[in-house]
């Protein structure tokens, strides 16, 4: 999957990525809500709920885009900080103002960080989260060890992801809108052609819940379960360092 790239250019993946969503951060939260119908506020919320349990006060949101899944958790969990990072500034310029706005700034900090690559020390949080973003990791194997290195033991990973539904009609619906539909409000809104053509092929590439566990538990997790949403639209994965 690390072939799928947002443009036909010579540019590294990073860097196409980079550009993407540096070009569509104004309209990202608007298109994610649009696109969804707003079921991703729901999937949202069961992600974050299946950390309660656990109740974690460290938190690393990786992927963290314009700060929707920090400040659910900032809500929801009420941890004592979060920190969320991103390689697109852009993403997280927005999501600067809406923390500050919120009045969540003391709890919710942001940093640029490749995923493959963090820069925090072994054994440092509580939890660690991503949503929606693990599909434009350029090294996917890369990531999820780098997710695990920072966990404290017996610490948590939340993933959450789009994934393609795999049985009739919903396989086929869900073809003629990621094709046409999605590919259509997405161009008209961010006036960014590839970013939504981008999108449905990143997700038909990533790995589906049968290939992932067991790819997260070769990454060092001891034991991953998965849940699928809305007819297999999106899965979460929930793991154990």
């Amino acid at each position: 999957m690390n072939d799928i790239k947002p443009y036909k250019t010579d540019d590294s993946k990073r860097e196409q990525v980079v550009a993407m969503f540096n070009s569509i951060a104004p309209t990202y939260d608007r298109l994610n809500h649009t696109l969804s119908l707003g079921i991703d506020r729901c999937w949202r919320r069961k992600a974050v709920d299946a950390l309660k349990p656990y109740k974690p006060q460290s938190i690393l949101d990786i992927a963290t885009g314009t700060g929707d899944f920090a400040m659910l958790a900032a809500e929801r969990l009420q941890p004592q900080s979060i920190i969320g990072v991103d390689i697109s500034e852009g993403m997280m310029d927005v999501a600067r103002r809406k923390v500050a706005d919120a009045g969540l700034d003391s709890m919710i900090t942001f940093q640029q960080e490749d995923c493959t690559k963090l820069t925090y020390a072994d054994c440092m949080f509580d939890a660690v989260t991503v949503s929606y973003g693990a599909r434009n990791f350029t090294d996917l194997q890369a990531g999820l060890r780098e997710m695990c290195r920072v966990l404290k033991p017996g610490g948590h990973m939340m993933l959450v992801e789009l994934t393609t539904p795999r049985r009739f009609p919903m396989k086929q619906l869900f073809w003629v809108y990621a094709n046409v539909v999605m590919r259509t409000i997405g161009r008209i809104i961010s006036h960014d052609d590839s970013a939504y053509t981008y999108l449905p092929e990143s997700m038909a590439a990533f790995p589906q819940a049968e290939q992932l566990a067991p790819m997260m538990r070769d990454c060092g997790f001891s034991t991953v379960d998965f849940k699928r949403f809305t007819f297999g639209l999106s899965t979460m994965y929930l793991a154990t360092k």
